[in-house]
């Protein structure tokens, strides 16, 4: 009696549209082609475990259930969410009974980064003798979340976000189970994928949500902002997109693409970013990648954190962009990150070397009968500022550690290196040309 009550009730469009073959999955051929790993192991009547790894809405619980179908394996779905050690348990034992009777378990586990260390390496003996299949799902990345020990039984699998053609197969799928349109003008219809953002689960919430209007009205992108809620983007600022996101910046940043740079700052923002978090990134990138090319990048990124703090937001928010701008637009170098990186080596290299003698203060007169500070030349002295002595410790060859470039203001620096080091020579201190010259 029970299922004819359940025949009456309304089933949602999602559950409706839920594909019943690998066929009607959209957006993830790159897995489940003739040609694609996964594809690959269907054909042969095979499966290992494996880990899916895709954002929000990209049909991870989907695939694993069409997958099991395809191989004849009973389905066994769990969430980390809701499950423990105990809900396990009981699956394993029905697997082992199962496989006594020659039949197969795939045990789907949404959500399995969620599972701590010491729960993950619960499914290890049962991955490794067969009893079950693993499919995990996950939306985090699997290198930060799972145990190597797992990720070792396991194949990850990239799903993608759904592209403008997957989700306009769904649209349309969605309007033939329906019977009728969308009530959607054309620019309405963008205006539905772009709020989904690759979710199709999301679209389709979109969509029973516009069954609902007047059949008779048509929407434009406006219409449908002021009927449907808006999805908010996909950000963690704890997770991994936080740092996919701060590394788009910082290498549209690098390569002056100041247009790219806004909008990943812009995303950043919109997200919740912390934004002494990106004002740090922004003084470290003055420092690492403009340097010396322009010496106001530093300062300037410097102000920028001072404004905000003064207005906060939104009004500082003005502010890091100012400054995203300013240093997206300038000249670049890293001699300074390559030459304290050099700096470093020589100083690993060269252990506790002394500084020689002649630029050491003679604070006692002990010091002074050592040498301490004897024939030192006060630089001030000479008749263009410039003494050519040597600094390096004694018994270490001099080095060219600073290689600017001709590029903003090193352009400058670049010829004052190179008239100290004509000087220097002629001075006879460090005989011959430097490394580098």
């Amino acid at each position: 009696m029970a299922g004819l009550f359940e025949a009456g009730v309304p089933r949602p469009l999602a559950d409706r549209m839920r594909p019943e073959r690998l066929e009607e999955l959209v957006g993830q051929d790159h897995l489940l082609g003739k040609d694609s790993p996964v594809g690959r192991m269907l054909q042969q009547g095979r499966l290992a475990s494996m880990v899916l790894w895709g954002p929000p809405g990209c049909g991870k619980t989907t695939m694993a259930r069409l997958i099991a179908n395809e191989v004849d394996l009973i389905f066994e779905p769990l969430s980390a969410v809701f499950s423990g050690v105990a809900d396990l348990r009981k699956i394993f034992d029905r697997a082992r009974k199962r496989r006594a009777i020659g039949q197969g378990t795939l045990l789907f586990m949404d959500e399995v980064h969620r599972f701590n260390r010491a729960q993950q390496d619960g499914f290890l003996p049962y991955v490794e003798d067969g009893t079950v299949v693993l499919v995990g799902a996950t939306t985090e990345n699997p290198s930060f979340e799972l145990n190597a020990a797992l990720l070792s039984r396991c194949q990850v699998f990239v799903l993608r976000r759904l592209d403008d053609m997957a989700l306009d197969a769904m649209l349309s799928r969605a309007e033939e189970i329906e019977g009728r349109q969308l009530p959607l003008k054309p620019e309405g219809r963008l205006a539905v994928k772009a709020m989904a953002d690759g979710d199709g689960r999301f679209l389709l919430n979109l969509v029973e949500e516009l069954f609902q209007i007047d059949p008779t009205m048509r929407l434009d992108s406006a219409g449908v902002a002021a009927t449907v809620q808006r999805r908010a983007p996909v950000y963690d600022k704890n997770k991994e997109e936080h740092y996919n996101l701060i590394s788009a910046l910082h290498k549209s940043l690098r390569g002056s693409d100041v247009d790219a740079a806004l909008y990943w700052l812009a995303r950043m923002l919109i997200g919740g970013e912390d934004r002494t978090y990106i004002l740090r990134r922004l003084i470290r990138f003055a420092s690492e990648d403009v340097g010396m090319a322009d010496p106001q990048a530093l300062p300037h990124a410097l102000a920028c954190w001072n404004s905000y703090d003064r207005l906060g937001s939104p009004e500082g928010d003005l502010a890091i962009a100012q400054c995203v701008i300013q240093l997206a637009t300038a000249p670049k170098s890293n001699a300074t990150y390559k030459a304290l990186g050099a700096a470093c080596g020589a100083a690993r290299e060269g252990g506790s070397l002394m500084p020689p003698a002649h630029i050491l203060n003679a604070a006692t007169v002990m010091m002074q009968d050592l040498g301490y500070g004897s024939n030192y030349s006060y630089d001030h002295d000479a008749e263009d500022g410039f003494s050519g002595q040597d600094y390096f410790p004694e018994g270490m060859e001099r080095r060219r550690l600073y290689n600017p470039i001709e590029r903003g203001f090193e352009r400058e620096v670049v010829k004052r290196l190179a008239y100290w080091g004509k000087l220097r020579r002629r001075r006879g201190e460090g005989e011959g040309k430097l490394p580098g010259e």
